[in-house]
């Protein structure tokens, strides 16, 4: 018997809100699979690829990264739009004062 599920709409926009927290989540979450593609030897050629295949030419990796880079850059570009950033500075290693950081 056919089961009804919702979608979403082939050309449909939906606007999402998000937090500086949820923001940093998917921030770390892409560092972390680039860090595992890294660490297995893979190197950048990997992601290198994302821009010549289709979204079902990738493997399951490239498309997590991919997927994932995509909110991170929306999030972004959806923030300047808005005004909703600010400029600041930060201590690099090495600087006086540096302490590693911390998440909330």
């Amino acid at each position: 018997m056919p089961v009804k599920v919702m979608e979403i709409k082939d050309d449909a926009l939906v606007e999402i809100q998000v937090n500086k927290n949820y923001y940093a989540m998917c921030k770390a979450s892409l560092a972390f699979l680039f860090k595992q593609n890294m660490d297995k030897g893979k190197d950048a050629e990997n992601l290198e690829e994302l821009k010549d295949k289709t979204y079902f030419e990738m493997s399951d990796f490239q498309r997590l990264f991919y997927t994932l880079s995509l909110i991170v850059a929306e999030i972004e570009r959806s923030s300047k739009l808005q005004e909703k950033v600010e400029e600041k500075e930060i201590l690099a290693p090495g600087d006086e004062g540096y302490e590693s950081p911390i998440q909330d």
